[in-house]
């Protein structure tokens, strides 16, 4: 076996004040990076073959990523729609 290592994008990636997950928001961090868009506004990860961005995985992650933070911090509307989101999520 060869002595490489891997290493994904969000090991680099200073996590956001808030986080209060950040192994969710690891991994959304991960999918967002292998699925922007090209110049042409097209998906580069191989498994959208080429999709208009934000792709399915990208809209995922993005969502995510939000529901990785600190719902209780913020204010307002904001805040019940994350916790309406988490609930439907768990």
């Amino acid at each position: 076996m060869p002595d490489t290592i891997r290493t994904r994008s969000s090991q680099d990636a200073e996590l956001p004040r808030g986080v209060t997950d950040p192994l969710l928001w690891r991994a959304a961090y991960d999918v967002a990076a292998a699925h922007h868009g090209d110049a042409d506004g097209r998906c580069v990860s191989l498994l959208c073959d080429g999709e208009p961005t934000p792709c399915p995985a990208l809209t995922a992650a993005r969502r995510a990523m939000r529901l990785a933070g600190d719902a209780d911090r913020r204010t307002g509307e904001n805040a019940d729609q994350v916790r309406a989101q988490r609930r439907r999520a768990a």
